[in-house]
């Protein structure tokens, strides 16, 4: 099993066993540190990033093109969007239905997706595979977990730090390929000088080169 695969599985196996941390549930109903997001829907949207995998595999090997992830990110429209536009009202919205069942069993549900994941990853090639809520591409399978493991890494901190709990630690090489994702986009979308600066001249980086 390649290593997006084998990081994948452990960082979402480190977000099901946030969810089970009982200052989660102790928040459940309360605002999380993301606008506009409650703990319990935050909690639902880290735990889709697993969740939606094993629906996608076994899903019929689409059609629609493959593209690169930089591409990816260059379409979606939850980037620049607004916290009241439509598709942040959609993914707040996903995340509540995910977790309508309360802290425990949308804990379960992470478990056994993760326990099926297991079983199945490692004999699935890097064929396409699309969420078709994004739009008409696809992506390889590899490039899609590196998109989901990038989501926990991010969920992840942000739950933790709403519960007032330590940002679990994760793989180094998790790690390594999220902060190589973030910087990428990062380059992309404040260019390579104000990336460069940032991490290397602190007197003359510019105020944020946040990814999104």
């Amino acid at each position: 099993m390649t290593g997006i695969r084998e990081d994948f599985l452990a960082v979402g196996t480190s977000a099901a066993q946030l969810l089970r941390e009982p200052a989660v549930a102790a928040a459940w109903s309360k605002p999380s540190a993301l606008q506009e997001f409650t703990v319990s829907g935050l909690a639902g949207h880290l735990a889709y990033q697993v969740l939606a995998i094993p629906e996608i595999v076994a899903a019929p090997v689409p059609t629609e093109q493959v593209i690169s992830v930089l591409d990816h990110y260059a379409r979606v429209e939850w980037i620049d969007a607004d916290p009241q536009d439509e598709i942040s009202v959609r993914i707040r919205s996903g995340g509540e239905q995910i977790a309508a069942d309360g802290p425990k069993a949308l804990a379960d549900r992470l478990d056994a997706a993760l326990k099926q994941l297991r079983t199945d990853l490692p004999a699935i090639p890097d064929r396409p595979v699309r969420i078709s809520l994004w739009g008409p591409w696809s992506l390889t399978l590899n490039d899609m977990l590196l998109t989901r493991l990038m989501e926990l890494a991010v969920h992840s901190d942000d739950l933790a730090v709403s519960v007032a709990l330590p940002t679990p630690a994760l793989p180094a090489t998790a790690v390594n390929a999220v902060v190589d994702l973030l910087t990428r986009l990062s380059v992309r979308r404040h260019g390579p000088t104000a990336v460069l600066r940032t991490l290397s001249r602190a007197e003359r980086a510019p105020q944020t080169i946040a990814a999104f």
